[in-house]
């Protein structure tokens, strides 16, 4: 009895000693590093924006710690001499690649195809952009964000949007009475924001974007076609906050006019509806369509998975189209700017979003592109700026979080070689990124996207786009 009791009391002892040995080898992987970037001038993004000129940063414990205080002592110094300091860009529309088949062949067959979730994270890193808002998410997106979390990948904050759909969607709704119930059911499952999708009737749609207000869920999605040859202001309705391409507007009307995109921002104004321009979308898609090389010259193809490069390449939808088609194209870009122009006339807030993951859109690079593309449609440098910042923070409802550079905000990032308010091609100039307080410098980028290239190559042989589609029939 006493040699079982002795026994007893070494396993709890030895238990309670695995419990402290393991969370202290917990926090102590947690530590942060203090970090002071000095003589740098900070772009805050703040509402006035005023440039603080040769500005000390200090970074402590994730966040923005002080600005022009004093060092600590600990502090690894960061010289930040002619650069510039801006808060991490936000991409308000993505589709990132992650595990999963939509056919269930058999139970416990899992996915076809897994994905590197560090890999399909780099190039958002890599490109500063420090925070996503997923727009098809699936439970898959939820483990790629606990894994981010928990410090195993190096990745963005990811907002998280579950599709409503009349069809073709991962939850589908044909009746109001389905629709509130795919409401109530996301947030169950923990999705923070309800998209509705294209296929949803007049009547449904309705009902999803009221139920979402009652649980306290903001809306972001497409026009349904249902409201084709309808008035405007019949989809305009209450808690329908973001818009997610200005395509939504153009598909509701064959009138290209600026009239006609002033109409659609009133309405918007009146709404409290916000855009997503998403001038990348249609570009690209006119682009691939006119020629496959578009696609093989995309600044940072060689970063997207084997998978979707042979699927962008060999099964392309859009290629091959006729010239009358992308005629068309080029006549809804034009619209989008005008949609651009009328919107910022009319005081509508519009954020940065590119679709990435789509055909044609990169991960990460795209937003740099949409950037440029607002700023040729009217939109001033800060402007721009701004629809990738602040802006998308507020929309979120974590302006209080990040967005801008202030003291007391997550420490998301980005030190830049140039000027990105003289020009707004220098976002893409980047010399360091912190995320959530860890400092990425420029070796270490380099080196994240050289392992993302160089698996690319080794493993290119090994996906064929078509293949997979074969397989899922067997």
């Amino acid at each position: 009895m006493k040699k079982f009791y002795l026994l007893t009391v070494f396993v709890i002892f030895s238990s309670c000693n695995m419990k402290i040995s393991t969370e202290q080898a917990y926090q102590s992987s947690h530590q942060e590093m203090i970090y002071a970037i000095k003589n740098v001038n900070i772009i805050p993004m703040t509402t006035k924006n005023t440039v603080i000129k040769n500005a000390t940063v200090v970074i402590k414990e994730h966040k923005i710690y002080s600005i022009n205080k004093s060092i600590p002592k600990n502090a690894t110094i960061i010289e930040g001499k002619n650069k510039w300091l801006i808060p991490g860009l936000i991409d308000m529309h993505v589709h990132t690649l992650s595990d999963g088949t939509p056919f269930v062949m058999y139970p416990t067959k899992g996915p076809l195809v897994s994905f590197n979730t560090q890999y399909n994270m780099t190039p958002y890193i890599a490109n500063g952009v420090t925070t996503v808002f997923e727009l098809g998410a699936r439970p898959e997106h939820i483990g790629q964000r606990n894994e981010i979390i928990r410090g195993d990948v190096i990745g963005p904050r990811i907002a998280l949007a579950k599709v409503i759909g009349g069809n073709k969607s991962n939850l589908t709704a044909k009746t109001p009475s389905d629709g509130r119930n795919a409401v109530r059911f996301a947030k169950e499952e923990g999705y923070e924001f309800i998209k509705v999708y294209t296929w949803l009737n007049e009547e449904t749609f309705k009902a999803v974007v009221d139920e979402a207000e009652k649980q306290n869920m903001k809306v972001v999605g497409h026009i349904p076609v249902a409201f084709k040859g309808k008035q405007a202001k019949d989809f305009f309705i209450p808690n329908f906050g973001l818009i997610a391409h200005a395509e939504e507007l153009s598909k509701q009307t064959d009138n290209y006019s600026y009239k006609k995109a002033q109409e659609f921002a009133r309405l918007a104004k009146e709404n409290s509806t916000w855009l997503i321009p998403n001038l990348s979308n249609m570009v690209a898609i006119e682009q691939q369509a006119k020629s496959l090389q578009n696609i093989e010259n995309l600044l940072g193809f060689k970063y997207v998975h084997p998978l979707m490069q042979n699927k962008w390449l060999m099964s392309n939808s859009y290629h091959g189209v006729s010239d009358d088609l992308i005629a068309y194209y080029k006549e809804l870009i034009d619209f989008h700017i005008l949609i651009v122009k009328a919107f910022k006339e009319a005081g509508v807030p519009m954020v940065a979003g590119t679709d990435a993951g789509i055909s044609g859109i990169v991960l990460g690079f795209s937003l740099h592109e949409e950037l440029k593309l607002l700023v040729e449609a009217g939109l001033k440098n800060a402007e721009a700026l701004a629809s990738a910042t602040r802006l998308g923070a507020q929309w979120l409802g974590i302006d209080d979080k990040i967005g801008t550079i202030e003291v007391g905000k997550f420490a998301d990032l980005i030190l830049l070689n140039e000027n990105p308010l003289e020009k707004i091609s220098n976002t893409s100039k980047i010399s360091s990124v912190f995320v959530n307080g860890k400092w990425i410098d420029r070796n270490k980028i380099d080196t994240m996207l050289s392992d993302v290239e160089n698996w690319n190559n080794d493993n290119k042989e090994k996906f064929d786009w078509k293949e997979l589609l074969n397989s899922l029939k067997n």
